[in-house]
């Protein structure tokens, strides 16, 4: 088998293994039919259950909490960043740190509030030292963001930087070549844009940002 092959080989079956994590012991006849009945609230208690109990990859031994999302299941708009930092770590709530301040001012920038839009990360654990996550964790979580935003059901999802680009759109995108571009996610519209980390580190390319997320608004506002 070539390396590609066992590299997809790998994702299926920690796909698999996040279904069955999930109570998924039956692929359904049509997409969402799986606890269709159940209410979302209901069905992200078990994810968030799932997520704490899950390990596929040792990111749980140095955790202190499991993160898995901020906002409403209801929402419209949802953002997927790369992982929870320390900030995040301690308080188990997504985006609260330096990062997470600038993206609710972002948010409300455009006419929002934080309360309105759901917020997850790509990894439901602090990696040490919050360095980039590897593939094979991207890998091991990635069964919980599908389940996230195919219970969320949003209009619109806007990507916070590479590694949540690269999760969503492939392994070979450049979020510098395609931030601002209105993609496909399922059938759903997504836009990445710059992770308010990078603008934090980089404050003049925040002009770039509110471009992708004002492209963001008009999604929204003609869904």
């Amino acid at each position: 088998m070539s390396d590609e092959g066992r590299r997809m080989a790998r994702a299926l079956r920690l796909h698999v293994e996040g279904l069955q994590g999930l109570g998924v012991t039956a692929v359904p006849r049509q997409p969402g039919d799986s606890g269709a009945t159940d209410s979302k609230p209901e069905r992200l208690g078990r994810l968030a259950r799932a997520v704490e109990a899950c390990r596929r990859c040792p990111l749980y031994r140095t955790r202190t909490h499991a993160v898995l999302s901020d906002g409403t299941p209801d929402a419209k708009l949802v953002f997927v960043g790369e992982a929870p930092g320390r900030d995040e770590d301690l308080r188990g709530v997504p985006f609260v740190g330096a990062a997470g301040q600038l993206l609710t001012k972002m948010i409300e920038a455009m006419g929002l509030r934080r309360e309105q839009v759901y917020i997850c990360n790509v990894l439901k654990d602090r990696p040490p030292g919050n360095r980039t996550p590897l593939p094979e964790e991207v890998e091991a979580c990635r069964p919980f963001l599908d389940e996230q935003l195919a219970i969320v059901q949003p209009n619109i999802i806007c990507v916070l930087g590479a590694v949540a680009a690269r999760t969503l759109l492939g392994p070979h995108v450049s979020i510098t070549k395609i931030r601002g571009q209105v993609c496909d996610y399922q059938g759903i519209p997504l836009v990445p844009t710059f992770h308010p980390a990078y603008l934090l580190r980089n404050p003049s390319v925040k002009r770039l940002a509110w471009a992708d997320l004002k492209r963001v608004k008009q999604l929204l506002e003609s869904a």
